[in-house]
């Protein structure tokens, strides 16, 4: 297995149980918190998939993505509910989960290659995408379009990935660079409490 392969399992798991944690806040049945798991671990590389041009689509294609995001399910449904009052919880999994799939997207991008802009949009869609199916299916306003720093993190370390391969640093480091780029961002906006202006009509 590729390390690449072995960092979107990484990100695969932490989306999953973002699903799984985020269903159960909802109360959902068990299918129901099944259903939520898969889509947010496989929405983001699926758009990717599709974007590219990259057919099937890689959980099609790879039955190990499938069993991770069914064996982390299992693992959700006995530890979860014991840790459903850390409300911290979902925002690490879903930093992880951001973090690992933009890095992965860029990197997939540039071996398509793509512009580097249109790979900083990759990673950017590809990261926020599986976090926006959640919420969109829970009802929930996404993270995306709230004050949270989030997309804006994945640009961000979308600028560094770049910068690091001008400056001769090897991709597999690079990808390391750019993922704690935007984990950092997460995290220090959010004991920060940095914010984006918000854009509002009185009326």
């Amino acid at each position: 297995m590729k390390f690449i392969d072995i960092i979107e399992i990484l990100g695969t798991i932490a989306f999953a149980f973002s699903g799984a944690y985020s269903a159960m806040q909802k109360r959902l049945d068990v299918f129901g918190v099944l259903i939520i798991t898969f889509v947010t671990a496989i929405g983001g590389g699926t758009i990717r998939d599709l974007l590219i041009g990259s057919l099937p689509v890689a959980w099609i294609l790879d039955l190990q993505i499938i069993t991770t995001i069914l064996t982390t399910y299992v693992v959700a449904l006995f530890f979860l509910p014991k840790l459903m009052r850390l409300s911290k919880l979902l925002f690490w999994f879903d930093t992880i989960g951001l973090a690992v799939f933009c890095a992965v997207a860029i990197d997939k991008g540039i071996s398509f290659h793509l512009h580097p802009i249109v790979c900083i949009a990759l990673g950017t869609v590809t990261g926020c995408f599986g976090g926006i199916l959640r919420d969109v299916i829970l009802n929930e306003i996404p993270y995306i379009f709230r004050k949270d720093i989030y997309a804006s993190a994945c640009i961000a370390g979308g600028i560094v990935y770049f910068l690091c391969l001008y400056i001769g640093i090897d991709n597999g480091t690079t990808g390391w660079i750019a993922g704690i780029t935007i984990g950092l961002i997460r995290v220090c906006a959010y004991y920060f409490k940095w914010r984006l202006p918000l854009i509002y009509v009185k009326g």
